[in-house]
């Protein structure tokens, strides 16, 4: 069946459309270089998360500027940036907000809302496992609903929205986990590491001198949605679609040939549906910063560690021998590739 000519896709268009997708990100990349040293992939991970309309958990000990780097997004994109630090004694109102009844502006009392921080663009939750989980599952519902429930009344939150959290994974005293259900809205989990000799110095050199240095807006919000709306329209071909939806099956301890053997030995709960729609969104855009409106295999399995390590949770003998997720998850995609290569037809 031949598409009308006036609904088909306009080569010219698309390709004039990818070209200032990756102009506009190349702007943010390079915007947020002039503050951050080192740290590529950190920046292009949570670019990418960002883009993809998720949110993203920094993991990392103190000092390695992930404070600085969601500050600095929020500066380079034009976008409304509140930062919670998480506390024992953080109340879910103290996120949220609350309903207080006080004087209106002509002298009434009336009941009034009075937002909470959670109301912006960018939140940075800082310190997210240090609060207690009811504090914790405030955020539950912004993440995945964008809004919020306050009194019974539902409000919308400002488009775009992002939570980008952080947490220590060295210093444990009072902390609480985050539940696994708060877990599996984050679309990427990134590991920030030290930096290396030369970045180190590098940051030493740029931050204790005179000159304080700055990055300039080069995006508005108007088109940090049009850049999300553009991605979903990238085309997943079905074996690329059949391979991320291969790899979430794949990491749950299945008793069959679907899972390998390091899954099932070490893993209790494997990866949700959450985490192939991850998968998807965050290969698209990937695709895009690489110039290609059409999603690859290498896309689904450059995103895989930061989209699955989160949502695989170990048991008991995957936590004592110290098995890492990531890991696992390279793993599970060996497998599953494996596994479809055999799977597809001889030529």
């Amino acid at each position: 069946m031949s598409v009308p000519a006036s609904t088909a896709p306009d080569p010219q268009a698309i390709e004039a459309q990818a070209k200032a997708f990756r102009d506009r990100a190349t702007r943010i990349q390079s915007e947020i270089a002039r503050v951050i040293v080192g740290q590529t992939e950190i920046v292009q991970g949570v670019l990418v998360a960002v883009l993809a309309g998720g949110h993203v958990l920094l993991e990392g000990v103190p000092g390695l500027g992930k404070t600085l780097l969601v500050r600095t997004l929020a500066q380079v994109m034009d976008l409304q940036f509140s930062r919670i630090q998480f506390t024992p004694d953080l109340m879910p109102a103290d996120i949220t907000g609350t309903t207080l009844y006080m004087d209106d502006e002509a002298g009434h009392r009336a009941f009034r809302f009075m937002p909470g921080p959670v109301f912006s663009n960018i939140l940075l939750a800082d310190e997210i496992n240090r609060a207690t989980p009811k504090t914790q599952s405030a955020l539950l519902e912004a993440m995945a609903e964008k809004c919020v429930t306050v009194s019974g009344a539902q409000r919308p939150l400002p488009a775009p929205f992002f939570v980008l959290a952080t947490q220590n994974p060295i210093e444990m005293e009072g902390t609480y986990p985050l539940p696994e259900a708060q877990m599996d809205r984050f679309l990427f989990k990134v590991n920030v590491p030290s930096p290396s000799l030369a970045e180190l110095s590098a940051i030493v050199e740029r931050t204790t001198g005179t000159e304080v240095a700055a990055a300039d807006k080069v995006i508005t919000e108007g088109e940090v949605l049009e850049m999300q709306a553009w991605v979903r329209g990238i085309v997943v071909a079905p074996h690329v679609r059949d391979f991320a939806a291969g790899l979430v099956v794949a990491s749950h301890p299945a008793k069959d040939n679907s899972a390998p053997e390091m899954v099932k030995k070490y893993v209790r709960v494997g990866a949700s549906p959450r985490g192939a729609q991850s998968l998807v969104l965050a290969a698209k855009v990937r695709a895009a910063l690489s110039g290609r409106y059409n999603v690859a295999m290498d896309d689904i399995t450059a995103v895989a560690a930061n989209a699955l390590g989160h949502r695989i949770l170990l048991n008991f003998e995957g936590d004592a021998e110290g098995i890492n997720p990531a890991d696992v998850v390279q793993s599970i995609v060996a497998h599953v590739s494996d596994w479809q290569r055999a799977a597809m037809p001889k030529m």
